[in-house]
């Protein structure tokens, strides 16, 4: 039985592999040699092998190209349309839908495609293709296309496969090109993304390929009541960009009257704003709660040789480049190869006609006599040749007719040897220097492609939207003492709320009590606090707080300022040691703040008050224990803030005497 898990386990594990690894290489990751992922490859083969230069049916092109992918029509119509909307490879007539507004495409017998001029330029060269036979034996496809530029950071990819994913950018054709030219001469380069969409993109975050990129709308302000975005963030349409518009206004946390979506051509979504908000601010609050600014996690992951790995724009690049430059070589060293055949067989005719070794063979009697009979006649002139004579070069001479030898033209034939020695010379000259060759041919495509593909998209650096800061303060945050409760569903029973707080969900709420503990809680619709709370407020980064307190043990009084404390939510810090006497008597927040404290009256004192200037004592940490105010004990604490000082009463009872007047000698 154990031994039947064991197979049936490795059968699991086998076949499970082999899913992998097809998902990974033949369906979701493309492949770093042509940046295509086989149904793109596929389709590109397809609309190769149908061109005749006018347009055909998208539901022919999905029919033929089913010949070389097994998974299905639908599929493959969905590649198509997504390979034409990226601009560059695939030509389209018809509705093709529309990436700004999220529009699919009309359906395929209605639509047409066919090869691009640049497509038909730099994808093709069957002497460069290797070809295996297709999924069902009857046809031949391209393991990889010779494409000539980097298509894989062109275009830009994303897919998912078993335990991975790819999430490739696009970036700018010009850019990628201008690079490969640098790296052709040994610069270093540095490239940024660049979608159809426009927009802005922050890039301080990005790695070469990887890291974190923030996408944001372009907006401009029609009036001080009225937005208008222009261009959207990649990954984004105008319609799930209104949606997530529609949601944060039905939230609370922006306030509209209307958006509407005018985009034909170019995207023009129009918000108008509700009485009192203002563009200016609510353009903030749109980066902050919706779809105006996206972050996009890039995950440059790819198949090479087989095998996949992550890479880096630059090492893409350079790996390109280097297989540019080889396809190039190959290229010429083919043509090379192909015009020294040519020259072969333009010489052998010249020295066949013009020296008459055709009459040679008017006696020979058999086939195997002409052909010793021409291959001697031909012997004195080896020297003028490339390579040696063959059968096979015999042959094509045999079959010269006669009727071509008697209008045969001598001077016709030099001027095409030499023609031919010419071009010859060209591709030698063109094979010492192959970077040069490399470079030359980068900036011909540039020169003529390069003005169809402007920088759409603007690289810039955004300064951090506070979610807390543009937050509406839509909450009114009340506590209720009686009951012990604070919450923005709270309603007192009598009267105004103690603290009513207006806010927003996104706000911390610090809570100090008479006790002298504290705690930072979220704004929520109904909590318990206690009974004992002495102040709640906003949380404010650098808020002062100048406060006297008595602690209980020693039965005297301290005053300390300090700012706003750090924190984690809802745990309890104090701000003095904890005991059944010790409580805040005063707190005030900010600059400038005055109190007076009346002590308990001594008949051997000169005066019962301690005027406190809170400016006067240093700025401590919550937790430290302050100055005391005065080595006796204090009765109560007034602030004064604001009001004008008193002259000091002077206590004059006699040494023995008691004070009658419990007030004698305070001021308040």
């Amino acid at each position: 039985m154990e031994s039947q898990h064991g197979k049936l386990r490795q059968l699991f594990e086998y076949n499970f592999l082999e899913y992998t690894s097809y998902v990974i290489k033949e369906r979701a990751i493309p492949d770093i040699n042509d940046g295509l992922k086989p149904v793109q490859r596929r389709i590109l083969q397809t609309l190769h092998n149908m061109d005749d230069g006018r347009f055909h049916k998208v539901a022919n092109v999905v029919g033929a190209t089913m010949k070389l992918h097994p998974h299905g029509d639908q599929s493959i119509f969905a590649a198509l349309v997504n390979l034409a909307n990226k601009g560059y490879l695939i030509d389209r007539q018809g509705n093709y839908g529309n990436i700004f507004t999220g529009d699919s495409a009309s359906a395929p017998r209605y639509i047409e495609c066919r090869l691009s001029p640049l497509a038909r330029e730099i994808m093709f060269n069957k002497d460069l293709t290797e070809y295996v036979d297709s999924y069902d034996g009857r046809m031949r496809e391209p393991v990889t296309l010779p494409c000539k530029i980097p298509l894989l950071l062109l275009q830009g990819a994303d897919g998912i496969a078993v335990g991975m994913a790819t999430k490739i950018m696009p970036h700018n054709f010009c850019e990628l090109l201008e690079a490969q030219k640098k790296i052709l001469q040994g610069e270093d380069v540095r490239l940024y993304p660049d979608f159809p969409q426009g927009g802005l993109v922050d890039v301080s975050q990005y790695n070469n390929g990887n890291g974190k990129i923030r996408c944001r709308a372009r907006m401009e302000e029609l009036n001080e009541k009225t937005i208008v975005i222009r261009e959207i963030p990649f990954t984004t349409t105008t319609e799930s960009l209104i949606d997530s518009v529609e949601k944060a206004a039905k939230s609370g946390k922006i306030k509209i009257v209307s958006i509407s979506d005018y985009t034909a051509e170019n995207v023009e979504i129009e918000i108008k704003l509700a009485r009192g908000i203002y563009a200016k601010d609510t353009i903030k609050a749109l980066y902050a709660f919706t779809d105006c600014e996206v972050p996009i996690s890039p995950n440059l992951t790819l198949v090479q040789n087989g095998v996949p790995r992550t890479a880096t724009v630059e090492e893409v690049l350079r790996y390109n480049t280097a297989k540019l430059l080889d396809d190039l070589r190959r290229e010429l060293e083919i043509d090379k190869n192909r015009l020294e055949d040519r020259l072969h067989a333009r010489l052998l005719e010249q020295i066949f006609i013009e020296e008459r070794i055709y009459k040679t063979i008017e006696e020979k009697t058999s086939y195997k006599a002409v052909i010793a009979g021409v291959d001697e006649a031909l012997a004195p002139f080896v020297s003028e040749l490339k390579r040696p004579v063959v059968t096979e070069d015999i042959e094509r001479l045999l079959e010269i007719r006669i009727k071509r030898i008697s209008r045969y033209d001598i001077n016709k034939q030099k001027k095409e040897i030499k023609s031919i020695r010419g071009d010859i010379k060209t591709i030698v000259k063109h094979l010492k220097d192959m970077v040069l060759f490399t470079t030359n041919y980068i900036s011909k495509i540039l020169t003529k492609y390069g003005e169809s593909y402007p920088r759409l998209t603007e690289l810039t650096e955004f300064t951090e939207v506070s979610v807390r800061r543009v937050a509406l303060s839509n909450l009114t945050v009340c506590y209720d003492r009686k009951d012990g409760f604070l919450g923005h569903q709270i309603k007192v029973s009598s009267g105004e709320p103690e603290f009513s707080i207006p806010c927003s969900e996104y706000d911390r709420l610090l809570l100090i009590y008479e006790t002298g503990m504290y705690k930072v809680v979220q704004v929520t619709d109904k909590l318990f606090v206690g009974h004992d709370i002495r102040w709640i407020g906003k949380i404010q980064k650098g808020l002062v707080f100048n406060m006297v307190y008595k602690e209980g043990q020693e039965n005297l009084c301290y005053v300390k300022r300090f700012t706003t404390p750090k924190f984690i939510l809802d745990k309890e810090y104090r701000l003095f040691d904890e005991h059944k006497q010790s409580k805040i008597l005063l707190l005030s927040l900010g600059e400038e703040k005055s109190a007076r404290a009346s002590l308990v009256p001594s008949p051997r004192a000169k005066s019962n008050v301690v005027e406190i200037v809170f400016d006067e004592y240093l700025l401590k940490g919550p937790s430290a224990k302050g100055k005391r105010v005065s080595p006796r004990s204090v009765r109560r604490v007034i602030d004064t803030t604001g009001k004008t000082p008193q002259p000091k009463k002077i206590n004059l009872a006699l040494p023995g005497m008691e004070n009658t007047d419990p007030g004698q000698g305070e001021e308040e």
